[in-house]
Parts: structure tokens; sequence; C-alpha cells
């Protein structure tokens, strides 16, 4: 009765996982994200491109000013760009209002008089020339959907001609009520209105965006795609369609399939310098002809100032004017890729019969046998995905069926284990629990912290749990005769499980730094191996460090922490606050997202602490506060790393019967690291 039981329990948990996936509600479609994203970062290559990006950057910026630029020096950049005949020109960018230079806007600013504007009056605007230089080239200009109004009445129309087969391919795309764009006159005299809207995400990444859309019950094609309609010297974009939706748009010669509402998945290529020009080189001529000529030539922002800046699943942030490149050349050389309908059956048929065989045999056979079985079928469906991304183009989602598998497995191997042990856990589980704590706590306490007497000459710590497992602790290790690694954490949360994330924490800090990384990748490593652990609902507050007792050279991380109190010899205080979230939160994708300090502390002491010492309880019933540590430190007259943490330790230890939280204090001072040297102090190296 209870085998069957339990399978009721497995289609239960089953059913409930394949509707999940036929909802996909979106963090469901988070998971399946993870292996899309996977499949680029491991395919993506670094290759040559028809598409050039004229680059609004730093120099740029530099060269002209304050952007919007006066409309004069994109007048010259398209007469400049004209000379080399490229296929097409794209703005990446709008000109929504009329360019504050020209004679009538200066006029205006002003209030100048008939008598003193007449050859003001003469003169040709900014505006004018920017669309006399657009009509004379093969230009595209961005539009973008949005469901408000904007203050213009203009009725634009795309330039594209669309022509359907098979349906109306209205019924099918994303509408946006409303429209924005650049002023009548410039929109009038360029060849083609290309759409920049981009498909909300949850993650904020650019996976997928809709070759047409609809804006005021028009539609109008993407940037991408218009551009290569323009380069090719077409007038009409050919939609293709069936009783279910969209299934091809083409542009001749160039055939795109899309799902049924238009979208494609994009490739993502490996960005390249070289396909980047500066604005400002284009606009005086400093470039070679042959660079522009039957290119398409695609003119947006990678100034962070500009705010133009998208991520991508290749974990990387990029211009959004490269994503519009990377659309034109998977058009072109028809590298999209492909999420097909019939795929996302067919996972959920493979999963579903991948589970039942996991699982029912996880009850047949012995557990390492079943265990076999298991990563077999892991195997089987990593390498079903990747076969098909590589050799076909198409997006298979590999991660929910991993965890549909994952979950059925585990589950199997719970019924056997309540099955095979019942009547032992019932006699043994009350004892079991209280040793393990003990072991536990025992085991935490004593790995955590190092023998700190053997630094105390520079650095000094102390930890006073608050129950019988501390949530916080410390960690010195030698690194080299002059070089040590030091750590002070607070892990979130009480108790064992506490004391478990910072065992974690601790045995990975000391594995990376052993390894002598530099700082960064040590809390690169140590943050996303706590990431990995899955401790739900946990994270630590840091302050890691690498100190060079020698020069006083320190290069530091703090994570979220407590800000890290700086003195010197006259007691002059300063706060170092920190400038990175806690660590075990979100998994890093590179090294760059770890934000170290480096200063110099010959001169100075360190003190860092937990917020258990400025929240701890004086005797008289207040708090110590950070303006306490001061006062205690005023009142030492030999000033230690030592005789600081002794001394904060003594004012909140107090002897009451239960302390508020965990006291952990660290004090850094390396001027008597000289007389190691003279053999009069402790010496490091023993």
């Amino acid at each position: 009765m209870q085998k069957y039981s339990n399978y009721l329990v497995f289609i239960g948990i089953l059913l409930l996982l394949i509707s999940l996936k036929i909802i996909n509600p979106p963090f469901i479609k988070s998971v399946s994200y993870l292996s899309f994203d996977l499949y680029q970062k491991i395919f993506a290559q670094k290759k040559d491109s028809d598409v050039v990006i004229v680059d609004i950057d730093e120099n740029s910026l530099g060269k002209f000013g304050q952007f919007p630029w006066n409309r004069k020096v994109f007048a010259k950049i398209i007469d400049q760009l004209n000379t080399s005949s490229p296929k097409a020109i794209g703005f990446d960018i709008f000109f929504t209002e009329k360019d504050k230079q020209s004679p009538e806007e200066i006029i205006k600013s002003y209030g100048l008089i008939p008598s003193d504007v007449a050859e003001l009056q003469k003169l040709k605007s900014p505006d004018e020339l920017f669309s006399e230089k657009l009509k004379e080239s093969k230009s595209v200009i961005a539009v973008l959907g949005s469901n408000v109004p904007s203050y213009s009445n203009y009725d634009r129309k795309a330039k594209a001609r669309f022509l359907s087969k098979g349906g109306d391919p209205k019924q099918f795309t994303y509408s946006y009520p409303y429209s924005i764009g650049s002023l009548e006159k410039l929109e009038k005299n360029v060849k083609g209105l290309g759409s920049i809207s981009f498909l909300d995400q949850s993650d904020g990444i650019i996976r997928s965006l809709p070759l047409i859309v609809q804006f005021n019950k028009k539609l109008y094609p993407t940037m991408g795609l218009e551009m290569v309609r323009i380069g090719s010297n077409q007038k009409n974009i050919y939609v293709e369609l069936n009783e279910i939706g969209i299934q091809r748009i083409n542009v001749r010669p160039n055939k795109i399939e899309s799902d049924v509402n238009g979208i494609i998945w994009i490739k993502y290529k490996k960005s390249q310098k070289k396909q980047y020009i500066s604005a400002s080189d284009v606009y005086e001529g400093n470039f070679n002809k042959e660079f522009f000529e039957n290119k398409y030539v695609l003119i947006g922002a990678s100034a962070q100032g500009l705010f133009d800046l998208v991520k991508t699943p290749l974990g990387v942030t990029i211009p959004g004017v490269e994503v519009h490149a990377n659309v034109i050349e998977n058009i072109l050389d028809n590298s999209y890729l492909i999420r097909n309908p019939n795929t996302y059956v067919f996972e959920l048929l493979f999963s579903i019969i991948v589970a039942l065989i996991t699982f029912i045999l996880s009850q047949k056979i012995k557990p390492r046998h079943s265990l076999s079985i298991f990563f077999g079928n892991i195997l089987m469906i990593i390498i079903i995905g990747f076969s098909i991304y590589k050799f076909r183009s198409e997006l298979i989602d590999i991660s929910y069926p991993i965890f549909i598998v994952t979950l059925t497995f585990l589950t199997g191997l719970y019924f056997r284990f309540i099955e095979e042990n019942k009547l032992a856990l019932e006699n043994l589980q009350k004892e079991a629990k209280l040793l393990k704590e003990r072991e536990l706590a025992a085991g935490v306490q004593k790995s955590l912290f190092p023998d700190i007497s053997k630094f105390e000459n520079f650095i000094f710590a102390t930890n006073v749990p608050a129950r019988d497992v501390s949530g916080d602790y410390f960690d010195v290790v030698r690194s080299t005769p002059e070089e040590y690694f030091f750590t002070l954490a607070d892990v979130s949360g009480k108790g064992i499980k506490a004391g478990m994330y910072m065992a974690k924490a601790s045995s990975i800090f000391r594995t990376l730094t052993n390894l002598k990384f530099p700082i960064e990748k040590v809390v690169f490593g140590v943050n996303n191996e706590l990431v990995e652990a899955k401790f739900k609902g946990m994270f630590v507050t840091a302050v890691f460090g690498k100190l060079n007792i020698k020069t006083g050279e320190l290069v530091f991380i703090n994570a979220g922490h407590e800000s890290i109190l700086s003195f010197d010899q006259n007691k002059n205080y300063e706060y170092i606050k920190s400038e990175m979230p806690p660590i075990g939160i979100v998994k890093y994708f590179s090294e760059s997202m770890v934000k170290s300090n480096t200063i110099n502390i010959k001169d100075k002491t360190l003190v860092v602490y937990t917020d258990g010492v400025t929240e701890g309880y004086l005797e008289n019933g207040e708090e110590l506060g950070a303006e306490g540590v001061q006062k205690i430190i005023n009142k030492i007259s030999d000033v230690t790393p030592k005789s600081i943490v002794d001394s904060i330790e003594k004012e909140l230890n107090w002897g009451a019967d239960k302390l508020r939280d965990d006291i952990t204090c660290m004090a850094i001072n390396i001027t008597n690291t000289d007389l190691i040297k003279k053999g009069k102090l402790k010496n490091t190296d023993k």
C-alpha cells in the first residue's frame, strides 16, 4: 500500500511540474533561460561582419560637447559616410525636437527683433541641412512603441510595404497604441523607419525581439530588418502565415523563420572593437573608405552617460546599438536561433518518459545503480540539447528537464530511504538531532578560527558567540612572509544553519587564499560557491583583505559590511563605507563585478567589527554604537591591535546572562612588524 501511495505522490509531483511548464510563469522561464544562455556562452564566436557601428563614445562627447549634438554634426557624418557608398545607414537615436541652434530657436531664445534677424533668417537651419543629407542617403531612423501618446500629433507611416499570405499579421504581432519617433520633416526624407522596441524580460537580458511590430495599428519592421530591406533595394516585406500565426518573414533574398508572433531569438557573437569607429573620427574623415563600403552602418551610443546599455545572454553588457547589429548579421547569414513550437512538445514528452524511468528504477534497483541511471539520463539530456544547438541552431530547454528528472530522482530516493529506515529513524531521531547539533556546534567553532596569537603583533581578533554556534567568523591566512589574507564576516541568521554556512564560507576562503589568488578572485570564488550552496535566504556581509606588512599596502573589499574604522597616530577617525552588496545572493559572471580598494595603512590602525559590536548593550543598557568604539580607543594609552580588541570585548561582555549578538572584532596595525625581524616579538614564520 505504501508503494502505491509513493507512486501517486510521484505522479502528482510530475503533473505539477508539467503544468508549471505549460503555464510557463516567469520563474519557470528563468530556468529555461539558463540553458539557452549557456549555449551562447559556450559557442560564442568572433567573426567578421558586414555591419559597422559609428560610436557616439566618450571621445566624441569630448569633441562635440553635450548630447544631443547640433544636427550639422550628423549631417557631416552622413556626408562622410556617403563617400564610401554604404548599403544603409541606421540611426539608433531619436530626433524628437527641433535643433536648439537653428535660427528659429535662437530668435525665440534671445527675443530678437526683426531688424536683428533678417540675415539670420536667411540661414539654412541645422534640421533642414540634416534632412537634406538624410534624403540623399539610404538612411533609417528609429521609432519606438509607446503606451502613452507623445506631444506630437504627427501621424507617421512605415516606409516598408507589407504583403502577407495566409492571414493578417496584425492579429499576431505585438502591438502598441502609440509610437515615438523623430521630427516629421526628418522622417519624411529617410528611406526607412525601424523599430527599436525590445520585449520586457524579467532579468533584463535581451534574448529575442519581434521582427515586425504594430504601432497605432500600422506594421513596422525592426531596425535590423528595415536596414536589410534598404540595403537590398527592396520595397516590400513578405509575411507568410498559417492558422496559428506567423511562419516566415521575407526580405528578398533573405527568408527568416520566426515564431507565431514574428519573434526571432538572437544569436550573439563576441563583441569586437574593430567593428566600432568613433563618431569624431568619421566627422573628421579619419577612416579608410573601404571600411564602410557596401556595409550596413549603425549610428549609436556606447558612452555610459547616455544609458543605452543592455545585457546579453553572453553575460556581458553591450551598447543597445550592437543588438541591432547582431540582428542584421543573423538575417544576412541565416544564423538566428530557432525555438520550434514542436520542440516544446518534445521537451514535455521527453521529460515525462525520462522522469518515469528514473523514478521507477530508483524504487527497483540498488541506490548506487539508480544513481548511475540518473547521471546517465542527465548526460543524455545535455548531449541532446548541445548537439541540436550546435548543428541545427535550435534552442532545446535542458534546464527544466534536468530539474524535473533531478526532483523525481530525489523523490524516489527519499521514498526508498523512508521505507528502509523508518523504524531506525523513529528510535534515533531525537537523540541524533541533539547529537548532530552538538557535533556541528563543536566542529564549526573548532574549524573556523585561526590561532590568532601567531599574528597578534599586527593583527588581533576575537569572537564571543551569543549562542552555542556563532554566526560570525574571522580568519587570517599567511600567503608569504610579508603578505597576509584576512577576513571578518557576519552570516545572516543564527544557529546550526548559520554555522554550517559560515563553515563553508571559511573553508572556501582558506582554499582560495592558499592558492594565492588575488583578493578579487577569492571573493569571486567565495560568492559563487555560496550561491551554489543554496542555503535559502542566507547571505554574508564581510570584509576581505590582503595586507603587505612591509609596504603597508592593503587591498580590501567591503561586501555589505559595517564601515571600516581607520585612525592615525593622532586618533583622527574616518570610516570606509561598503561599496558592494553582501555575498551569497547572486552569482557573479566575471571578476570585474568585484570592486576592490587599495590604501596604505603604514601609519594607520584599522578596526573591523560586526554589528554585534555597535549594537551590543553596555552595562547601562545603551548600545555601544560607532562613537562608543571611538571612546574606548581614546581611553587606551598603548594602542595595539590586542589592546583595542580586548577593550571592546571587556565593555560588551560585562557579565550579562545573554549577549544580544555575537561579538566579533579585528584590529590591524603593522607598526610592530619591524620587531619581528629583531626577534623581540612573536615570529609568524614559526
